[in-house]
């Protein structure tokens, strides 16, 4: 059975009103987030039921921790995903708890059976690799850009309420400036950022044209359980992570000076959570998730190796030469978010990197495995 008292569903125990904290996960609120998260509450309140909701990506790593937000909340889930790069494992405890769907965005027929009698759909399913993006890039926009397209079609069609899409702090690209605000021209630098912010664009129209109520979220380097470290796309925490606990050294591309907004999952489930909610005056565009934090990746190689301790400890790193498309720094304003949905991480990175480790320590055939790959970003 779910715990319904989960992490993301409490209310921050902060003061109000003064300035944030370095560390995200850690500072105090500001009265907006009071205000939003109120008007969220309160439209639960007088829809007097819960919600019937679709995620696609369901299966995968955000997916899986969204699927359990919503069913701790009471609300109903059906699930899209092919599989491709969910897991199965990600959900088979609970799996008698929703309802699964095992096809592909890219089928409009698929999107429409998808849609049908449900309130609000949170669209995470993407191939999110900007190496695949740059190798196979029409590809990667069937799947990005015409399988978006194709859901917000079919949610129009069924009456959907509201439509949550995952973008990315990708959009950015090479802008100069260290702090992504969401008023920053986008500068997209790989066909996988193109694509996002292609999607963004879509979900903005279909809000003004057809007033289907859309909102985009743009994730910064999320992190979390159930991240998978053999994954093409994974992420560099699970990566660290994984081999430090197998005892190899991990790879660093570039001199590791690189920074990155690193943001634990359970700070995404509450955006998505509070973006179902949302006002209408918060419609239409993409707004920052993350901590609002910056850390490099030498700096976050010395956390973990750090928290893993014993032998990694004496552990070097590998460096690589930089991968294409890839961005120096990435530094997320959340000040948009907490204004327009009541979003402020409760997770920082430290304790996000210690219940990530203690999650692989759990979990060593994940370990094991990941040892035997090159590693990512």
């Amino acid at each position: 059975m779910l715990r319904v008292d989960q992490p993301w569903m409490r209310r921050p125990r902060w003061t109000p009103g003064l300035a944030p904290s370095s560390e995200c996960g850690r500072g105090p609120l500001t009265l907006g987030f009071w205000n939003a998260e109120e008007y969220a509450a309160q439209a639960r309140l007088e829809r007097g039921r819960h919600l019937k909701v679709l995620i696609t990506g369901g299966a995968g790593f955000i997916g899986s921790h969204l699927v359990r937000g919503l069913l701790a909340r009471g609300d109903s889930v059906r699930v899209l995903d092919n599989f491709s790069s969910g897991k199965e494992r990600n959900l088979e405890e609970i799996a008698a708890d929703f309802e699964l769907l095992r096809d592909d965005v890219r089928d409009s027929a698929v999107c429409k059976a998808a849609c049908a009698g449900v309130e609000a759909v949170i669209h995470l399913a993407a191939i999110g690799s900007v190496p695949m993006s740059i190798q196979d890039p029409i590809m990667t926009n069937q799947v990005n850009v015409d399988g978006t397209l194709n859901l917000l079609l079919a949610a129009r069609e069924a009456g959907v309420r509201r439509f949550v899409f995952a973008s990315s702090s990708a959009v950015y690209g090479d802008a100069p400036e260290k702090i992504k605000v969401e008023t920053l021209p986008p500068r997209p630098q790989s066909p996988y950022a193109v694509q996002k912010l292609a999607a963004e664009a879509y979900c903005g129209a279909f809000w003004r044209v057809y007033g289907l109520e859309a909102i985009s979220l743009r994730y910064f380097n999320i992190f979390g359980p159930r991240q998978d470290p053999e994954s093409t796309y994974a992420a560099v925490i699970p990566r660290f992570a994984t081999r430090l606990l197998d005892g190899t050294a991990p790879t660093i591309y570039g001199d590791g000076g690189q920074t990155r907004d690193f943001t634990y999952v359970e700070n995404v489930v509450r955006a998505n959570l509070l973006a179902l909610e949302a006002p209408k005056e918060a419609l239409g565009f993409g707004y920052n998730i993350g901590c609002g934090h910056a850390t490099s990746l030498l700096e976050l190689y010395r956390r973990i190796r750090e928290r893993v301790g014993g032998a990694a400890a004496k552990i070097k790193p590998v460096h690589a030469p930089a991968q294409p498309g890839d961005v120096r720094d990435s530094l997320a304003s959340i000040a948009a978010a907490e204004k327009a949905l009541g979003y402020v991480p409760t997770v920082g990175v430290e304790d996000g990197i210690r219940l990530t480790i203690d999650w692989y320590r759990a979990k060593p055939d994940s370990v094991g495995a990941a040892a035997r790959l090159h590693e990512g970003k």
